[in-house]
């Protein structure tokens, strides 16, 4: 079988005999090997670990709007180009004789074993909190000898939106967390009344330690809430471009652009997008 498009053709047959001998995952790593070899692809042969960085965090987000899209197929692609660039990472480790595919397979199946005591030794764990807890004194344990601290280990390039979050799951796990919800709400409302007097004050450093104060809390209300705030943030940013896109597709149909609309008018149109959108749908 042929397979081609405007720029290029590939006979199938050529390579599926080879393909055969090999599983999916064996043959993606031949692949990489040969795109990374003098007889394979310029582009491949010239990356490296930070070039390829950017393409990580990308494919990742990718993977997160095919699940929130709900969309199967999407998800299968999505999450097969991740892959790919975990194995181009531990091809180029190999390449400079650090470690392979296989190394990196086998360490995170025994981290697995060794953090769950409960399905794989004799330790008990009833609840996804003990289980949590268990994960995080078994970790704490595998970093050896002297005191360190239950932070450390966060990586340094999280959004600090989730970093916030990873934080105070750690800390709430030695104990270190509001007892209810009530407490939660109490110091929002402690950090806005700092963050209206730091705007008071025209003190542009307070008010952004302030506000950062605030953000803060708001991710601890989060996570009490079981809420992560990454998702929730990002549900509501694509809410505001659905509903402002049905503005612009409004104002499209006047003579009037929306320069020149009044607030209220804008106003009127977000609000009949809500309701659209809240709208139920005949079925039928």
């Amino acid at each position: 079988m042929i397979v081609s498009n405007e720029t290029f053709s590939v006979d199938v047959r050529v390579t599926k005999p080879r393909i055969l001998r090999m599983s999916n995952f064996e043959n993606l790593i031949s692949i990489m090997k040969t795109l990374r070899s003098d007889k394979g692809c310029p582009w491949d042969r010239e990356q490296t670990h930070e070039s390829l960085r950017p393409y990580l965090i990308e494919e990742a987000y990718e993977v997160l709007d095919a699940i929130d899209a709900k969309d199967d197929n999407e998800l299968k692609i999505e999450l097969g180009d991740l892959l790919l660039q975990v194995v181009f990472h531990a091809q180029l480790a190999h390449e400079e004789g650090l470690f392979s595919i296989d190394d990196v397979s086998s360490a995170v199946s025994e981290k697995l074993i060794r953090r769950h005591p409960h399905v794989f030794g004799d330790a008990k764990a009833d609840t996804s909190d003990q289980v949590l807890t268990n994960w995080e004194k078994i970790k704490q344990s595998e970093k050896g000898p002297g005191k360190k601290s239950v932070l450390d280990g966060l990586p340094s390039h999280l959004p600090a939106l989730l970093k916030a979050f990873r934080i105070q799951e750690k800390v709430a796990r030695v104990n270190f967390d509001w007892q209810d919800i009530k407490a939660v709400f109490g110091k929002i409302r402690e950090e806005i009344s700092e963050l209206e007097e730091a705007h008071d004050s025209t003190d542009q450093a307070a008010q952004e330690e302030e506000f950062g104060d605030l953000l803060f809390s708001l991710v601890n209300l989060a996570r009490h809430l079981k809420v992560t705030p990454e998702d929730a943030l990002r549900f509501t940013n694509e809410k505001f471009i659905r509903r402002f896109n049905y503005i612009e597709e409004k104002m499209s149909l006047t003579s009037e652009s929306m320069d020149d609309a009044t607030l209220e008018q804008l106003d009127l149109l977000w609000d009949e997008a809500k309701r659209l959108e809240k709208k139920p749908v005949k079925s039928g």
